[in-house]
């Protein structure tokens, strides 16, 4: 039986080394609405950010696990290795990852005729896609 899908996005859970760089990425230099911090039962805090309808749930847990994502984007491993915000404005927000010091891993380029892609590494090394275009 299929899943009967009750809302239009997913939540998108990334477990985090460094709460306060990960949130100076995706809340303030990103823009991304910092919505509360919850407590987590194994030990641990997930910071919860909206992004549309999508949670972005940036999770720092107590016991750090020791494998990490090797850095590199989507040429380095199999696996989730990017995902993708539709944004009106692509140049202002690359220009603001680049001015912050974040690596801008790909500037804006065409994809398709009148979709422009680019793309952004955050403090830990995963990737965030910014689309513009229809």
């Amino acid at each position: 039986m299929a899943m009967k899908i009750t809302k239009d996005s997913i939540d998108l859970g990334i477990v985090i080394r460094d709460s306060e760089a990960q949130l100076r990425f995706y809340r303030d230099t990103l823009g991304l609405e910092h919505v509360m911090d919850t407590p987590l039962p194994m030990g641990g805090t997930m910071h919860r950010l909206l992004c549309g309808t999508t949670l972005i749930k940036l999770v720092h847990l107590d016991d750090m696990p020791e494998a990490a994502n090797p850095p590199g984007g989507l040429p380095a491993a199999t696996g989730l290795r990017y995902f993708t915000v539709t944004v009106g404005n692509m140049q202002d927000v690359l220009d603001d990852c680049e001015a912050a010091g974040y690596n801008v891993v790909w500037k804006k380029r065409e994809a398709r005729p009148g979709v422009f892609v680019g793309m952004v590494e955050d403090p830990e090394g995963n990737w965030v896609e910014l689309l513009e275009g229809s």
